[in-house]
């Protein structure tokens, strides 16, 4: 990407990534498809991996899953007060929030590559220290960024959680019964002007363990 980025072909690379594509009601570009669906299925996925350490795991234990919170506090505060520092009079102000999201993607990417060599709880760590940062980073654009909020929309999503969370209560074990309140939950989620991973962890949340 970085080679493409500053090659001749930079300029086209670019543009690559803004094609749009989807059905006329969802059209969208490749990078909006990748932040917002795609992004929504890997936080579906690492979110299931956190309920299960949190329920039955390594981070069972409250004492044990205090400290990733607290590293995900701390990784997120700490930019952003270093970030305003550098730039307390210039215009560059409002992109206080950009430094106080972890890249959980590389995260997960540098812990693949070590494989075993890794201690499983330090694993676990990054992982969830990541997954609760990122989600952070996620509620301060919600709050923050957000120019527009569509309240009934934020209902319907409310709501759909709330079926997925009868369902898993009443003991329904099959994921086709959940899958289609799981899209029309990212669905509402995209449309209400919060970010649309969003979806995914709450989706992986009301999954049975």
């Amino acid at each position: 990407s970085l080679t493409l980025s500053n090659s001749p072909l930079g300029h086209q690379y670019l543009e690559f990534w803004h094609i749009e594509f989807g059905p006329h009601f969802f059209h969208e570009s490749i990078v909006h498809w990748i932040n917002d669906g795609l992004m929504a299925i890997f936080f579906f996925l690492v979110g299931m991996e956190i309920k299960r350490e949190l329920l039955i795991g390594q981070l069972s234990d409250r004492k044990k899953a205090l400290l990733p919170a607290l590293a995900a506090a701390g990784g997120m505060l700490m930019p952003a007060l270093i970030y305003v520092m550098f730039n307390i009079n210039s215009s560059y102000l409002e992109g206080w929030a950009i430094p106080t999201a972890t890249d959980i993607a590389f995260s997960l990417g540098v812990l693949s590559l070590v494989g075993k060599k890794v201690p499983v709880p330090l694993k676990v760590f990054l992982t969830a220290l990541a997954i609760i940062d990122d989600l952070g980073a996620v509620l301060i654009i919600a709050i923050f960024y957000t120019s527009e909020l569509h309240f009934t929309y934020l209902f319907l999503a409310a709501l759909c959680f709330g079926i997925l969370l009868l369902m898993n209560r009443m003991k329904v074990n099959h994921f086709i019964f959940y899958l289609p309140l799981g899209l029309l939950l990212w669905f509402f989620v995209f449309e209400s002007g919060v970010h649309a991973t969003v979806a995914g962890v709450l989706f992986a949340m009301s999954m049975p363990i």
